[in-house]
């Protein structure tokens, strides 16, 4: 099997940064590490592909871990950005772009009659339990095994992404309290959600899920999952949460909720929204979003939050998604990416199992279905990690971690597909013959 290894500058480039930053990036799953690798860096990105410092052409199916539903450098959003950074890149004022951007969630997501900019899913979340847990008076959260809504105390429990890439049972800096106040479920599992809610009766805040787990890979919800979690909450006076940091606006116009017609009372977003800017919300209800100062008594701020260049980006971004047809061709395009996994993976005698909702995708190297985490820690790591390293030789990119997602954008047309088959193929080919 060909060993794949980075290119001179791109190793270089990492010496160099390991040398100034913690395990040398800023992120831990961009480090390679799980895969027993080193990274490459990027240059440029343009469409469907990432160019490398080393001069090599990848297809990309990371899209910068989900927001670029149409792709790199998106010439509507690079103008939009722009223009918006002419005007000056931060005011720590109220400017009219936060409205226009407000408006656009609001008509789009089921349940978000009021919304809060911020600056990040990560931040988003946290946030959107701080309101919960101040709006009923409660203080416990149930999220679920492998889910991920970023790195705040509350969420390192049983955490998916880069947690669950590296192999860290949460992580030491989370306070006893965080951990006791977190109670874990099973994805997928309403009987685990109730057995927790009637143990806890009268204590628990909200319930936080991602409606489609995407940080174990792509699981999907089962048809009774989403809808239980609606009557298990209300039967308890609990709120429902949905972080739709990488479904909302992707696997439907109005995400998740729309999809699944399950409506939430709070919703948490991100990526996406900022059209690959760093940018995030909440929002939800009219009455529990009045809670948040300065209207209500549950403090959150910050600086930076409606930033008006990453808002302008979001406006773009969001306008260019506003017609259904989109999500036609990203559905065709998710099918076409699908049967290139199965037809590969068959065509070399290799069992996966594949999970897809819309334009993300997972496949796994074990005989499915893959329904929760616990599933999800079958799968085969080791072939996964040769199958990544022959994708990269082939001039393929996909997530560095079997707990990720694939995503396709508008951008990726039949050409491009048409290569991704032929690399699929080979790299499934080179790693069933050893």
């Amino acid at each position: 099997m060909t060993r794949w290894a980075p290119g001179k500058k791109s190793a270089a480039l990492f010496e160099a940064a390991s040398a100034m930053i913690p395990g040398g990036v800023n992120s831990p799953v961009r480090a390679f590490r799980s895969v027993g690798l080193q990274p490459f860096f990027v240059e440029r990105a343009k469409g469907p592909f990432v160019y490398d410092v080393d001069g090599n052409e990848y297809i990309d199916f990371v899209g910068s871990w989900g927001p670029l539903i149409t792709g790199h450098a998106q010439p509507d959003i690079i103008a939009a950005l722009i223009g918006a950074a002419h005007k000056g890149t931060s005011f720590g004022a109220s400017h009219a772009g936060e409205a226009e951007l407000a408006s656009l969630i609001q008509r789009r997501m089921p349940g978000v009659e009021m919304v809060r900019l911020v600056s990040s899913g990560t931040e988003a979340a946290m946030s959107a339990v701080r309101l919960a847990r101040g709006f009923t008076g409660r203080h416990r959260i149930i999220k679920f095994a492998g889910c991920y809504h970023g790195h705040a105390d509350a969420f390192l429990i049983d955490a998916g992404s880069g947690v669950a890439t590296l192999g860290v049972p949460g992580s030491p800096g989370v306070p006893p309290g965080s951990a006791r106040d977190t109670l874990s479920a099973i994805y997928n599992d309403l009987d685990s959600v109730d057995a927790l809610l009637c143990a806890n009766k009268g204590e628990v805040a909200a319930v936080i899920v991602e409606p489609v787990a995407g940080n174990i890979g792509c699981v999907p919800p089962l048809p009774a999952f989403l809808p239980g979690l609606r009557r298990l909450c209300d039967a308890h006076g609990a709120l429902l949460i949905f972080d739709e940091v990488i479904t909302g606006f992707r696997v439907a116009r109005g995400g998740a909720a729309e999809r699944y017609r399950v409506t939430p009372d709070l919703t948490v977003l991100g990526k996406i929204l900022g059209g690959g800017m760093p940018l995030g919300a909440f929002g939800g209800r009219r009455d529990i979003m009045a809670c948040i100062a300065p209207s209500g008594p549950v403090y959150q701020a910050g600086t930076l939050s409606g930033n008006p260049v990453a808002v302008a980006c979001g406006i773009a971004a969001l306008s260019l998604l506003g017609d259904a047809t989109v999500y036609d061709q990203l559905e065709a395009t998710g099918a076409a990416m699908e049967a290139i996994l199965r037809d590969s993976a068959a065509a070399a005698g290799a069992t996966i199992a594949v999970n897809r909702v819309a334009s993300m995708m997972s496949f796994f190297f074990q005989e499915g279905p893959v329904r929760n985490y616990a599933d999800v820690q079958r799968s085969d790591s080791v072939r996964f990690n040769r199958l990544f390293a022959a994708l990269l030789t082939r001039g393929v990119s996909i997530a560095p971690s079997a707990f990720e997602a694939m995503f396709v954008s508008t951008a990726h047309d039949d050409a491009v597909l048409e290569r991704a088959a032929t690399a699929f193929k080979k790299a499934f080919c080179e790693v069933e013959e050893g």
